[in-house]
């Protein structure tokens, strides 16, 4: 017998439903889907442009941020657009996606609004993390109410254990190489530490340290009482490394980073190079400081930033770098597991640069070589965070000489003076005794 279908009902003459055209293609959509879609997407560009071009931070204009502004947009705007075009399960998932990242890219405003420093662009960026929650919600009411209700019910059964089984697995996929990658660049590029005043038990000068391309950070600096200097990077919150090299009379310049506690700019640890160099160029030009007596100390990311900037100018006269690993972007991994961390790595390092507007630094094993022969001291912590157990030895293998390096035992990340303050002492002021005030110390082992 022939099956015939009702115009009015979209029912069989056997009675099963026959799926129309909503069930799996957005073309022409009339009801609230394709609105909600629309207006959240379109809220998660608006803080985007807000951020950007509206509201950019002090020291920056709208046009510092073309590729972080435009080209976000653009692909909001794009799948938008191919939104109506899709089946009901590319819809979903689609959705999902789209609100996870929405809810990635709100995440700097809820950490600002938690510690009580919410303003400017943070207020739509707190909307976009509304409209990102709403698109993942909305994604598993698409599933269901497109889901199909003909054949028999063995059928129907099959159907969705199948779908239920394989459902994960992409859910995975997508957040470990689209979401995860994408949602950590951004959080990255645009969350810094608040403002800390540092605690040095001595008195000190707030000061402001200008960069080549224009940029005021903000600085605390304690003369020097030996014609010495160190720059200590990021600076507010070492104030016990500060207390020791004061201590010995070393000039101290606490700096902020762009970006970071008073610091005008982005927060883009990738140009960390700059700061440091502006850093140095001020020490050098007081007065209570002699230009061939400045050091350098970095921690974390201002440890690998500080190996780049010694590397490219010969004004830093002593390095010492804690906790340096690999930047945000790069692996240690290998094998199989390769296979399925370096295409996410490479999404990391793109949308970094985006929403960054800086190029990734070379790696530090290409560069650290050019510091000598200056001297070059490497602290660590094992396992520590970022790969920096695996990352140091690399380091000091391609340091030129004079060279140490010191995997502290006990410590947690950049947390040496905790862990051995006597040892570190020693070490780190017999380092830069050594180097810039040429004074002999021992020379510290290169153990445990």
């Amino acid at each position: 017998m022939a099956e015939t279908r009702s115009a009015r009902t979209g029912m069989t003459s056997r009675g099963s439903h026959a799926p129309g055209p909503d069930r799996f293609s957005g073309r022409g959509r009339g009801d609230p889907e394709r609105t909600i879609l629309v207006v959240c997407v379109g809220v998660v560009a608006l803080h985007v442009l807000d951020d950007n071009f509206l509201q950019p931070e002090p020291g920056t204009t709208a046009g510092d941020h073309l590729v972080s502004g435009l080209i976000p947009v653009l692909l909001l705007a794009a799948t938008a657009a191919a939104y109506p075009h899709l089946r009901a399960g590319a819809r979903a998932v689609l959705a999902m996606t789209l609100g996870a990242i929405g809810v990635a890219i709100g995440a700097p405003a809820a950490y600002y609004l938690r510690n009580g420093t919410v303003e400017g662009d943070h207020y739509t960026g707190i909307l976009a993390l509304a409209a990102g929650a709403v698109l993942l919600l909305a994604g598993p009411v698409i599933l269901w109410r497109s889901r199909r209700t003909g054949g028999t019910r063995r059928q129907r059964y099959l159907r969705r254990s199948v779908i239920v089984a394989c459902a994960p697995v992409l859910a995975i996929a997508i957040a470990w190489f689209v979401v995860f990658p994408v949602g950590l660049g951004y959080i990255y590029t645009h969350t810094a530490p608040t403002p800390v005043e540092p605690d040095l038990g001595v008195p000190y000068k707030n000061v402001i340290v200008t960069t080549d391309d224009g940029l005021e950070l903000t600085a605390t600096y304690v003369p020097s009482r030996n014609r010495a200097a160190i720059l200590l990077f990021p600076g507010a919150s070492r104030s016990d490394e500060a207390r020791m090299l004061i201590e010995h009379g070393y000039g101290v310049l606490l700096l902020d980073p762009r970006g970071q506690g008073g610091s005008e700019g982005d927060a883009v640890r990738w140009a960390g190079d700059r700061d440091l160099l502006a850093g140095v160029s001020y020490l050098q030009r007081r007065p209570d400081v002699d230009a061939d007596r400045v050091g350098a100390f970095g921690f974390s990311v201002g440890g690998e930033m500080l190996l780049r900037a010694a590397a490219l100018s010969e004004s830093i006269q002593a390095v010492v770098s804690e906790g340096a690993g690999e930047r945000v972007g790069e692996t240690d991994v290998s094998g199989f597991a390769r296979l399925l961390v370096a295409p996410s790595q490479v999404v990391i390092t793109a949308a970094t640069a985006v929403f960054s507007n800086h190029k990734p630094p070379p790696p530090i094993v290409d560069r650290i070589g050019a510091i000598s022969p200056r001297p070059v001291l490497l602290i660590y912590a094992d396992p520590g965070i970022g790969g920096e157990n695996t990352r140091q030895p690399k380091y000091y293998a391609a340091a030129g000489d004079p060279k140490d390096i010191w995997e502290v035992p006990g410590s947690s990340h950049t947390g040496g003076i905790d862990a051995q303050p006597v040892e570190y002492q020693r070490r780190v002021v017999g380092f830069f005794d050594a180097a810039l005030l040429g004074t002999n110390h021992p020379p510290g082992r290169n153990t445990k």
